[in-house]
């Protein structure tokens, strides 16, 4: 019996070890793949159904190896359940002494300096008393702290404001010149990485250090033998997050207010600083004003057409060259001055690159707009020779998993996007008992998804569907505004007809918050839009149905989608099947995931969109799906839930 079989067997060490585990066939031969991938540095793109147990598959053989490793999660909620979890779980059974370190973005990580400087500062003004509640709970914290990591102290929430005192930026931090060089928890945390045999990181700093070298992980690198990416469906979007280039409204904020803030301690006489630092802050918010629609894109081309945009966007360029010429005259005067300076002058030329790079056939110009910001962004329309280039520096493994990577086991899409046109392929199906757990309801008579009405036409349809499941629903939809429409239609459906079903929105509160009212509740609806259609584990009575409102195409106004629609068709290549439909099908893979969770697990996927039956490529995209058992008939979803 080999080392893996050893341990994946019914009589193996996991299951002597580990409470209600079950031996998967599917497990064992994933395993056994990554084992070969690792020992031969092959490139490896594995997909693994829901229930296969993909983070022991690849654990074992990754500890097992010997070598160095990088594991990258999707998320640092899943960094954290590795680090704390499901690591020392599997070093456990196997009684190896392998050192594990996590490592994350400095962001995550109190700075000694700026806790310092703002518990010191007369100036900065916390919005209110809870925040400086939060501020005295985080210098103790800091005080006692081994790693420094903010996930450590539950009180203080994320979002709380105060954080962005008391953490650094790749901007504002000092490096060796700062005075707490010594004790700082984002060395010490790059130190224990450099030591460890398995490093956890998100793919977030996997990318950003890969293009700034910036994290430590450039250091990690050429060390490391074995790299593996969960979740690696999410990679394209974060890859051309960090592949290209993009400066807010609020990072130039953030600089004169460090600026302001250091001046008054060392260059107070100094008052044309001061003017120019109001003259940036004026020229900002008179750009932000430009565009009043906040949560919107649009490309360099159309952000010209607003009234304004333009001599805005220059204005704020004269401006910002005003400051950093004035910056660099009293950059002598303190190591924050000289910071301050540098960062200025990242910022003007990034402003200056995003408008004379306007016309290109390899990147897009955009612009962004948030509720207090507006963000220039550059992004390439392909990261593939990018990344590709990554791969081929050092023989290595790399190896890609996730639930969701293909199109009926066809990786082309991926493989496409991402450079790997070399990459291993394999993928395992789901071991749970689908034709019997699950049901997929079309409904009949829906409108094209296209026309006034058919958000309504969703609440209709849905609503016997919902009081035949008492509840117990989870309603994923393709945008905000279509998630606003429907909790609000819901909501008067409810009182129409006094049904006493919780209703939950997603924002309401935090997203683990919300997931933890649901599952107490019982028989609760909850409506929510991209949160939910991925990392939600909701098992159980809880959630046996899950709605769907149409197809997730994105919007084909975005620019990014735009410019590579474009590109695709100047190349003579097809688009819509090519690019649209597969990213399209992965992301309802994605959502369709949350209904089956174990095998006892019982439940309906409602899929409210008529294109499913009506269009060619419809057959496709349920074909890409679990293997569930499929209906148009609404009596009969309504039996088979009255059998759950």
């Amino acid at each position: 019996m080999s080392q893996l079989s050893a341990i994946f067997s019914a009589d193996g060490l996991l299951a002597r070890n580990i409470p209600d585990y079950r031996p998967r066939t599917q497990q064992l031969e994933m395993a056994q793949t990554i084992a070969q991938a690792i020992e031969n540095q092959e490139i490896l793109v594995a997909e693994a159904g829901t229930g296969t147990g993909k983070t022991f598959a690849y654990l074992a053989p990754a500890l097992l190896s010997g070598g160095k490793v990088i594991l990258s999660t999707g998320t640092k909620t899943l960094q954290d359940q590795l680090f704390q979890r499901d690591i020392p779980a599997m070093r456990a059974v196997l009684k190896i002494p392998v050192t594990v370190a996590l490592l994350k973005g400095r962001a995550n990580y109190i700075c000694h300096y700026h806790l310092e400087r703002t518990l010191n500062s007369d100036r900065i003004h916390l919005a209110n008393r809870t925040e400086v509640k939060y501020l005295n709970l985080i210098e103790r914290y800091a005080n006692t702290s081994g790693h420094g990591d903010k996930s450590g102290l539950d009180n203080v929430p994320e979002q709380a404001a105060v954080w962005q005192y008391v953490t650094s930026t790749r901007e504002n931090c000092l490096g060796s010149e700062c005075p707490h060089y010594r004790q700082c928890f984002v060395m010490e945390a790059r130190k224990r990485a450099l030591s460890a045999d398995m490093v956890v990181v998100n793919h977030h700093l996997f990318f950003a250090d890969v293009m700034l070298r910036d994290e430590g992980l450039s250091e990690l690198l050429p060390a490391c033998n074995t790299v593996i990416f969960d979740e690696a469906h999410q990679l394209p979007e974060v890859a051309s997050l960090f592949f290209g280039e993009s400066v807010s409204t609020g990072q130039i904020i953030t600089l004169l207010r460090d600026s302001h803030a250091e001046a008054l301690l060392v260059a107070r006489e100094f008052t044309p600083l001061f003017d120019a630092l109001a003259g940036v802050e004026k020229a900002t918010l008179d750009l932000q004003l430009t565009i009043a629609e906040k949560h919107l894109r649009l490309s360099a081309a159309m952000a010209a057409q607003r009234p304004g945009f333009n001599a805005a966007r220059q204005t704020l360029q004269e401006k910002l060259e005003q400051l950093v010429t004035l910056l660099e005259t009293q950059a002598v005067r303190s190591q924050e001055l000289q910071n301050c300076w540098a960062r200025a002058q990242v910022m003007l030329n990034k402003i200056r690159q995003w408008h004379e790079h306007t016309q290109s056939s390899t990147v897009i110009n955009w612009v962004e707009t948030y509720s207090q910001s507006l963000q220039f962004n550059t992004t390439p329309l392909s990261i593939a020779e990018t990344f590709s280039r990554q791969l081929n520096t050092t023989a290595r493994a790399w190896i890609f998993t996730s639930a969701t990577l293909s199109v009926k086991k066809d990786f082309s899409h991926y493989s496409r996007i991402m450079g790997l046109a070399d990459a291993q392929t394999a993928s395992w199906d789901s071991p749970f008992d689908f034709p019997q757990q699950a049901l997929l309801y079309v409904p009949t008579q829906l409108p094209d998804p296209n026309t006034p009405r058919y958000t309504e036409s969703i609440v209709q349809a849905a609503l016997p569907v919902i009081k035949a499941n008492g509840g117990r629903a989870f309603i994923l939809c393709t945008s905000l505004s279509g998630m606003q429409t429907i909790h609000q239609l819901l909501q008067d459906a409810f009182a129409q007809e006094k049904l006493d079903y919780p209703l939950l929105l997603q924002g309401e509160t935090t997203r683990s918050a919300l997931l933890e009212q649901f599952r107490q509740l019982g028989n609760a609806v909850l409506v929510g839009s991209q949160s939910f259609w991925e990392g939600v584990d909701v098992r159980g009575r809880a959630l046996s149905l899950v709605i769907i409102d149409r197809l997730p195409f994105a919007s084909p106004d975005d620019p990014v989608l735009s410019a590579r629609i474009e590109k695709y068709k100047q190349e003579g290549r097809n688009a819509f099947m090519e690019y649209q439909l597969p990213h399209a099908i992965i992301n309802l893979k994605q959502g369709a995931g949350r209904l089956i969770r174990d095998e006892h697990d019982r439940g309906v996927l409602m899929i409210c969109d008529p294109r499913l039956i009506t269009k060619p490529y419809g057959k496709r995209v349920w074909q890409s799906l679990p293997p569930m058992k499929r209906t148009r008939d609404l009596e009969e979803v309504k039996q088979f839930l009255a059998t759950i």
